[in-house]
């Protein structure tokens, strides 16, 4: 196996993958990138981080503003970058810092559609993280400390969203089998158990 690796970490929300993509980092001692990719992307292009929360696993095309609307957001080099921004736009900026992450090094990215933006890489394994529905409502209580109709919710709103994200970009299908190198149910295997697979398969 080459030095520099990749694992990509696609996931249900209340599935725990977050937890898992965490324990892998600290067990292989190597970065994970999630939300650090927002602030990492603003500071990179000169754009606000709140430009890229909105655009933040949406698939819409549709405008975030221009650069009279959102004339605090931006620094006088990003205005350069044109009229107004797209998502489409921020997209291709994230994916660019991805791609320089996973050539710098080993890492962990969570979400994100980074499976498929490296997906040339020559040391990329997919992984994504599936629950049962009761268990995904109870970590999120437990961990957001919110109720119940409130979990329900996100876990609907969430649902909905990720995937059209996902296939937007992708052009395969989120949470298919056939879109990852291996699928987990945290609900059968725990979390734990979901790391050690995870091990195993890439051979660590």
């Amino acid at each position: 196996m080459e030095d520099k690796f990749v694992i990509t970490i696609g996931r249900q929300i209340g599935s725990g993958g977050k937890i898992v993509a965490a324990k892998l980092g600290k067990i292989l001692n190597i970065p994970i990138y999630d939300k650090e990719l927002i602030y990492i992307a603003s500071k990179e292009s000169g754009l606000a981080p709140e430009l890229f929360e909105k655009a933040d696993e949406k698939s819409s095309k549709s405008v975030l503003g221009n650069i009279f609307g959102f004339a605090g957001a931006l620094s006088d080099s990003a205005a350069s970058m044109g009229a107004y921004l797209n998502n489409d736009k921020l997209f291709d900026i994230q994916s660019k810092i991805i791609r320089e992450l996973a050539e710098n090094g080993s890492a962990i990215f969570v979400g994100r559609c980074a499976d498929y933006i490296l997906r040339d890489h020559p040391n990329i394994k997919s992984v994504f993280i599936t629950a049962k529905l009761e268990d995904r409502i109870e970590r999120l209580c437990g961990t957001m400390g919110i109720s119940r109709e409130k979990a329900e919710s996100m876990i609907a709103a969430t649902d909905k969203k990720r995937p059209a994200y996902y296939n937007y970009y992708t052009f395969k299908t989120w949470g298919a089998a056939s879109s990852y190198d291996l699928c987990i149910n945290s609900s059968v295997f725990g979390i734990e158990g979901a790391v050690r697979t995870i091990l195993d398969f890439i051979g660590r």
